[in-house]
């Protein structure tokens, strides 16, 4: 029972640390990306000095609920480049475990090593496609079979276009277990999308 509790231990342990480490970067990233969005959409008031630009970024957030899904899907989507792509180390050979990864346990110098990449790669991708369908959820359908297609799909692309710029750029590996368990992460969003969704209505 004791070796159970510590393997949870250090399995919530890794989780967290993995969501905590890109956290402020993400949160910086994402409210400097939505002043390019300002300047594209909102030139009129948001080019007229930092002073106004700050004012209309906040009474944009404040008043603009599209806006706000915007900066959150802008957030979680740096958080995963930050953990794919921003924060990696170059690679002689991104090709070297294709397979990569599919349980909890990898062997390391003949040892047995506690990985989590594998529950992280599930749930960096729930975030995403929810926040993804909540944001373009009247253009996809509220059919909850369209909706775990549409989140699948998105998932399976944006993790095809993440280990294609790993490989090219040697940023870590080209792995497809990164693609499966993505995949699998985005359906789950797409999911728990379609719980809210229905839990909002019996509200």
């Amino acid at each position: 029972m004791k070796e159970t509790i510590d393997l949870l231990g250090k399995i919530l342990t890794n989780i967290l640390t993995a969501l905590y480490e890109p956290f402020g970067f993400s949160l910086l990233l994402s409210f400097l990306a939505m002043f390019f969005y300002l300047y594209a959409y909102e030139t009129q008031e948001a080019g007229k000095g930092w002073k106004n630009a700050i004012v209309t970024w906040y009474q944009k957030f404040k008043g603009s609920v599209f806006f706000r899904k915007l900066f959150l899907l802008a957030f979680v989507t740096s958080m995963i480049l930050f953990r794919t792509l921003l924060n990696r180390n170059l690679w002689l050979n991104p090709l070297s475990d294709v397979m990569g990864g599919w349980g909890i346990w990898e062997t390391v110098n003949s040892e047995q090593k506690l990985t989590t990449e594998c529950i992280e790669n599930v749930i960096m991708m729930v975030p995403f496609s929810a926040v993804v369908m909540w944001t373009f959820g009247e253009k996809i359908g509220k059919g909850w079979k369209k909706i775990l297609c549409y989140s699948g799909k998105i998932a399976f692309i944006f993790s095809i276009s993440i280990e294609m710029l790993q490989l090219l750029l040697r940023l870590g590996t080209f792995q497809l277990s990164d693609i499966f368990y993505n995949t699998v992460g985005g359906v789950l969003g797409g999911l728990l999308y379609c719980v809210v969704m229905k839990a909002r209505k019996r509200l």
